[in-house]
């Protein structure tokens, strides 16, 4: 078991990362809920749901499952407010507690809900899918989605507390498991050049979910998240480099309605495509680009849905939440294990997302 501090301008929080960890429950939770409203998904709930109901009720709490449909189509608006009269009608206060139990929809959408539910009330997070361990269950960003694109509504709201339970990582199918990978090469491509190099030289065991390796894997990422989001918790700076491979990754999810990608995949691609916008930019040498590349590409990045256009695509990047001054903004990489942020590159990157979509980039790239 390993234990990862995260400190915050409010305090902080602990993420605990090993196997059969929900029974640390009663001792870990720093606050004392008398009511719980625990958000899950159906193909989580059935997995994970009971035994998390029962460590949370031997802390004290009555708790209230609530199950929600899996995929973003749950992140709306309109299922947060059907979680609003959940919550309501469970007699929840502001000294009560909303858990999530599962990937980073889930997550998001209970983070969203305590974030607004009568000003805010305390959240859990008991994230069950390799890209929630490692990424969005850390950091305190929560949000829906809007039609015109993705986690435009939302808040910032800590945890009071991470169960990643490597368990739970067992019943992911191995496209879930996929996709969340391509998270954790973020963090070694963006943020750490000795961490890329690890996940070179233990990809087989990474993607075969050693346990050494995993525990290795999902603690350094937390780790770095941590130290990011301790120097800047709301994006004004530094954690924007986080986005790395999201502004077309985001792009290509709201593009095709949320239903060909999943946000890892989307992500991947996204990386690849900064990679290459980076390498034509000058801003990225040749031989760091194909390090990158290769790396991305044992992913198994996803080819393009059929009549996906570019014009549509980039239409999505005017509700990107990080452009400024009407400016698109592009987290690119200037080496392996760097990331800057770049601004007035969007005609580099019209045309590398062209090459995409229209299938022109082969093997290797």
């Amino acid at each position: 078991m390993q234990t990862v501090r995260v400190d915050t301008g409010v305090g902080g929080y602990a993420i605990i990362i090993g196997r059969d960890i929900f029974r640390l429950l009663p001792e870990a939770l720093p606050v004392r809920p008398r009511r719980v409203l625990l958000v899950s998904d159906s193909n989580v709930y059935p997995h994970w749901g009971e035994g998390l109901v029962r460590a949370l009720a031997a802390a004290g709490p009555d708790v209230k499952p609530y199950v929600v449909n899996p995929g973003e189509q749950s992140k709306t608006l309109a299922v947060a407010e059907a979680l609003y009269t959940a919550a309501l009608q469970a007699g929840l206060d502001r000294g009560d507690l909303v858990a999530a139990l599962g990937g980073g929809v889930v997550g998001d959408l209970a983070g969203f809900v305590a974030a607004t539910y009568m000003r805010g009330v305390a959240f859990l997070q008991a994230p069950t899918t390799l890209l929630a361990q490692v990424d969005s269950a850390v950091g305190g960003k929560v949000a829906v989605n809007h039609p015109l694109g993705k986690n435009l509504i939302g808040a910032f709201h800590q945890p009071v507390l991470v169960l990643s339970d490597l368990g739970a990582l067992a019943t992911l199918p191995p496209r879930e498991y996929r996709a969340g990978a391509a998270e954790v090469v973020k963090y070694g491509a963006a943020l750490s050049e000795p961490f890329l190099a690890y996940l070179e030289q233990n990809w087989e065991g990474f993607m075969a979910a050693d346990d050494t390796v995993l525990a290795e894997v999902v603690a350094t990422c937390c780790r770095l998240k941590a130290g990011i989001v301790a120097r800047d918790e709301r994006e004004a700076g530094e954690r924007a480099l986080l986005n790395f491979g999201h502004t077309l990754g985001h792009a290509l999810e709201a593009a095709t309605g949320y239903a060909y990608y999943l946000h890892g995949e989307a992500v991947a691609v996204g990386m690849a495509l900064a990679t290459l916008i980076a390498r034509e930019a000058g801003v990225l040498p040749g031989d760091e680009a194909d390090r990158l590349l290769a790396v991305l590409g044992r992913l198994g990045l996803l080819p393009p849905p059929p009549g996906l256009d570019s014009g549509t695509v980039l239409a999505t990047l005017r509700y990107d939440k990080k452009r400024k001054g009407g400016r698109g903004v592009f987290i690119l990489p200037v080496r392996a294990g760097e990331a800057r942020i770049f601004d007035s590159l969007e005609e580099t990157a019209a045309r590398v997302l062209a090459q995409y979509l229209g299938g022109r980039l082969g093997k290797g790239w």
